[in-house]
């Protein structure tokens, strides 16, 4: 594996990552995605800055504002640092059973496997397919009653 700076951040794709921006603000969310200009995009992102209160000088308090941003692109240029928050999530893939008797299962595609109740036995087509037609279902409609073709006037 290279040893470049893409090899190391793409081992911390999904964790929760804090980023440092050149002006004072951190944000913190799931890392997704980096480029070689290192432009960053994090998901379920918050930002976090810190701002201090006009008072006098011996009152100096400093507060965090915490501001929710979602899915955020940011820009190489402005990032400082970059610190490992945390793991990743835990994945709902594990958390998923196999289909089984009482639970839905998605439709089979392919060769036909074992017929369906009721279906008879294999190479006779099932009730109503293959057997003669029934009068009154299906065919073409009966012609219209005399005298009420298309474009004539109704019969007085």
């Amino acid at each position: 594996m290279p040893s470049g700076k893409g090899s190391k951040l793409l081992r911390y794709v999904e964790h929760r990552l804090r980023v440092t921006l050149h002006d004072g603000r951190s944000i913190v969310g799931t890392f997704l995605a980096f480029d070689k200009h290192l432009n960053l995009v994090l998901s379920e992102a918050d930002e976090f800055r810190t701002l201090k209160s006009k008072g006098g000088a011996a009152l100096l308090e400093e507060r965090t504002e915490k501001r929710s941003l979602g899915l955020v692109l940011i820009r190489g240029e402005n990032v400082v640092s970059l610190a490992v928050e945390g793991p990743p999530p835990p994945s709902a893939t594990g958390k998923l059973t196999p289909g089984g008797p009482g639970r839905a299962l998605g439709a089979g595609r392919g060769t036909m496997g074992v017929p369906p109740p009721g279906a008879g036995p294999p190479g006779v087509p099932p009730a109503g397919l293959g057997a003669a037609p029934v009068h009154g279902i299906g065919g073409v409609p009966p012609p219209p009653p005399p005298g009420m073709g298309r474009g004539m006037p109704p019969p007085y």
